[in-house]
């Protein structure tokens, strides 16, 4: 996988996002070392809804809402 540092990913972000979705991805090193990574966007990764996710823990005990918060604030966000 391609490597490039921040400095790099700063001056071309849009070159960069393009090649990694060319190229099946990139790393992004800050002083030698990786931080983060760039993969090209698939439908799986999308994963499930918050709200259909299963609960973890202690969150099963808490008391359940009515409604699914996540797509209010999904629609709130698209307003700005």
């Amino acid at each position: 996988m391609m490597e490039i540092t921040i400095r790099d990913l700063h001056m071309k972000t849009g070159d960069w996002v393009r090649k990694a979705a060319r190229s099946g991805g990139l790393v992004v090193l800050d002083r030698r070392l990786p931080v983060a990574m760039i993969l090209p966007f698939t439908e799986g990764a999308q994963g499930k809804n918050f709200g259909e996710r299963p609960l973890v823990g202690g969150f099963a005990a808490l008391p359940r809402i009515g409604h699914d918060s996540t797509r209010y604030l999904s629609e709130d966000r698209e307003r700005a």
